[in-house]
């Protein structure tokens, strides 16, 4: 028995469909306290984002075809590292089975493990107990099965049976996990993602989203395809694929035609697939041009201003809101930041694109993509400002029709740091170099509150208690937040400090922030500047910078 692009392509969708009604569920394994919406909320957006494109396929498709359209949609779509990890996951799936139109067990698995090897290069340093040693342990398993040429639902129980053994075991891997009583939550959003697939692998069918989840994803479908109701100059919205021919020419050609005739121009060149996205009067036209660079698949054309909102949803609203510039000026910047007083900051500071995000809201690859293709620049240095949007940031690089700086900024702090070393008159090694020390030189304090009851580094931490980070990690708890930003900020004074920042957030009122902020300026030394900014950041009542 072999597997088809039809039985592939309803496994992913269950598979999605899992990890979408099951998020909360795994957002609850994170171990650190702070609010994040972490690992679950992540995996689930990376591959839902995949479901518009490969729902429409037809039975018939081949299943190179399915996998390298997940893949595509999924290193768009990757939020977090643990969404980034699981787009790495499928890619590799996608570049194992280029060219088939189905494949055998022992094809599959080997392809699944081109996805785990390309993951575990992405990370600098693996650590084992997470993600990475729940698939690679179950695709290794699964592998030693397939030399037996076994059906593709007995290798895929082995999969899955592996992968839940691994993950039990990945307290023992990892102290913290074991502390805290808990497995890991990337691993665990795996298991539940193969689950789903195994089902349908073993000739169930496809679990489909719960009633609470499919309601909520309609009424947010709904919003949102209404906010978009506007003035449309071009009628029809016109996507596709194209898988390459040997030889064809620079896919930037095409998008130079495409602007000629649209708006909203969006071309991709990914390995041997070329993503297309463009707003025309000529939906034709675009498609011949397509053609001079390869074959078409996944052509998706609609008609804006008759069916917007209906077809909108249909389709997962993929809408580009910001529209692609040529590069003009040498340097161009993007920030990942969010409230009003701190985007200001990095405006103010020469930043073109402000990427709304950080702290419970990741953005995805394509957000950033969006907003690099949105900078007028030939060299564009991207600030993620949160450590769990590096590697969808770094993503952009491949995807990108200029050259993209990924900066490992971790906290805004950091990030505005960079931006003040920046020197017009310096080449981007030199300014990369010098920016990226930068973000050694400033400390950065946050307080906010618990999300959750943990056992946290020997620290009995009970939901809504306020917490005080230095440096990402934990300092103390209190119960007071005015006094938690006097201690904190005290305890992160060197003796080298000669300037302070206190970013006060959106729950945090004016009259609070500077009653707090006179109660802290009498405790520091008069040779120290120190000044208050209305930030307006969700999450956290106080960001503070010393340098």
């Amino acid at each position: 028995m072999t597997i088809s692009g039809k039985l592939l392509k309803s496994a992913i969708i269950s598979g999605a469909n899992n990890i979408i009604n099951n998020k909360v569920t795994v957002d609850e394994m994170n171990v650190f306290p702070v609010p994040d919406g972490d690992t679950g909320t992540n995996m689930s957006a990376t591959i839902k984002s995949a479901l518009a494109e490969i729902s429409l396929m037809t039975d018939d498709v081949q299943i190179s075809t399915v996998a390298d359209v997940t893949a595509s949609a999924m290193l768009r779509g990757a939020r977090g590292n643990s969404g980034v990890i699981l787009s790495l996951l499928f890619r590799g799936l996608s570049k194992g089975l280029a060219g088939k139109s189905e494949a055998n067990s022992k094809e599959f698995i080997s392809a699944m493990k081109m996805g785990v090897d390309a993951a575990y290069k992405s990370v600098m340093k693996p650590t084992e107990g997470t993600i990475l040693t729940v698939a690679r342990e179950a695709v290794d398993a699964a592998l030693k099965k397939a030399e037996k040429k076994s059906k593709p639902e007995e290798v895929f129980d082995v999969l899955l049976t592996e992968a839940e053994a691994s993950l039990e075991r990945t307290p023992e891997l990892l102290e913290v996990l074991k502390k805290a009583g808990v497995v890991d939550a990337g691993g665990m959003g795996y298991v539940v993602i193969l689950k789903g697939m195994r089902q349908v692998f073993s000739g169930g069918d496809i679990i489909e989203l719960s009633a609470a989840t499919a309601v909520a994803a309609e009424q947010a479908s709904s919003n949102k395809a209404g906010s978009f109701d506007m003035d449309i100059e071009f009628t029809y919205c016109t996507e596709y694929l194209v898988v390459k021919k040997t030889g064809a020419k620079d896919a930037m050609t095409l998008r130079a035609y495409l602007e000629t005739i649209g708006d909203s121009v969006v071309v991709v060149d990914d390995d041997e697939i070329i993503k297309v996205h463009v707003h025309t009067e000529n939906p034709g036209n675009a498609l011949e041009e397509g053609l001079k660079f390869g074959a078409l698949t996944s052509m998706k054309i609609e008609n804006m201003k008759e069916q917007h909102k209906q077809e909108a949803v249909k389709a997962g609203l993929q809408k580009h809101t910001l529209k692609p510039e040529r590069p003009e000026k040498k340097y161009g910047f993007v920030a990942v930041a969010n409230g009003a007083g701190i985007e200001t900051l990095f405006n103010d500071l020469g930043v073109d694109r402000i990427v709304r995000g950080g702290q419970t809201q990741n953005p995805s690859t394509e957000d950033i993509l969006e907003a690099v293709l949105a900078t007028p620049a030939h060299n564009v240095f991207v600030l993620p400002n949160n450590k769990n949007i590096i590697m969808a940031a770094e993503q952009v690089t491949r995807l990108a029709d200029r050259n993209v700086i990924v900066l490992q900024s971790r906290t805004i702090p950091q990030g505005l740091a960079a931006m003040l070393c920046f020197d017009e008159e310096l080449g981007v090694s030199e300014n990369s170099v010098a920016m990226t020390r930068a973000l050694d030189n400033v400390g950065t304090g946050a307080v906010t509150y618990a999300a959750r009851d943990s056992h946290f580094e020997g620290r009995k931490i009970k939901s809504g208690d306020i917490i005080a980070l230095e440096n990402g990690k934990l300092s103390f708890t209190d119960k007071d937040v005015s006094k938690a930003l006097i201690k904190l900020t005290r305890r992160m004074i060197k003796g080298d400090t000669s300037y302070i920042t206190v970013m006060y957030g959106s729950d945090v009122t004016d009259e609070e922030a500077e009653k707090a902020f006179d109660a802290l300026r009498g405790k520091v030394s008069d040779d120290i500047e120190i000044g208050l900014v209305s930030g307006g950041q969700p999450v956290y009542y106080y960001i503070i910078s010393v340098e």
